[in-house]
């Protein structure tokens, strides 16, 4: 019993963090976007792509989250955004006051996105608000087809899934069919986007939906 009430009080306190979060990012007319994935689905070279495809009419920044190093924030350096790298040495997810302090090192004036690249886990991440308006998912092709089944959490929550790496389906022999099934089963409202940084599929289906996002944000009250 104590162990659930120790969880259920470091959420509640999470939570707290997170709508103040949200709410400061509405104030500003940002769109927050978490990115949840295994280490190596793509998170980084997804930013890469589609911070300069978004153009300097949607400026961004990034909090990015890790355990260790600042390689990941390094890589988006020379795309001349705000870049901040959150440690969390051995902490398997973000958390809301992570991201609120983040936040603090932000210019938020004239931005129309942040996006929080978590730490690369399919697990922890799932369980914690960080304040954002819409969690995307990533599962790239050499993780294989089952990963859905193995890990309904992480999936149910997302508002959008992007399967990256499908250049590469045809060589992992990847079972595109068996994941969409999985997840019709667990999220049926989450679009479905088949992204290849390498080739730029799916590109301009994710930028769309990306902008779509911003019009409740931006249209709502003050």
């Amino acid at each position: 019993m104590k162990k659930i009430e120790v969880v259920e009080n470091v959420l509640q306190a999470n939570d707290a963090v997170a709508a103040t979060n949200r709410q400061r990012l509405g104030r500003a007319g940002l769109l927050a976007v978490n990115l949840m994935s295994s280490p190596g689905s793509g998170k980084t070279t997804l930013l890469e792509k589609s911070i300069p495809a978004l153009g300097p009419d949607l400026p961004c920044a990034v909090l990015v989250g890790d355990l260790q190093t600042t390689r990941d924030a390094e890589r988006l350096g020379p795309l001349a955004v705000q870049a901040v790298q959150i440690n969390t040495g051995t902490g398997c997810h973000l958390s809301a006051p992570q991201v609120s302090r983040g936040l603090d090192a932000l210019d938020l004036d004239g931005l129309a996105f942040v996006f929080i690249e978590n730490v690369g886990n399919m697990v922890c991440p799932a369980a914690f608000d960080l304040g954002e308006h819409v969690r995307v998912v990533l599962l790239s092709v050499p993780e294989g087809d089952d990963k859905v089944a193995k890990y309904p959490t992480l999936f149910q929550r997302a508002d959008a899934v992007l399967i990256t790496k499908m250049d590469l389906a045809d060589l992992m022999e990847f079972n595109l069919e068996r994941v969409r099934q999985d997840l019709a089963r667990l999220n049926s409202r989450a679009p479905v986007i088949l992204h290849s940084s390498k080739t730029g599929q799916g590109m301009t289906q994710w930028l769309n939906w990306l902008r779509q996002q911003r019009f409740p944000v931006t249209s709502g009250p003050a």
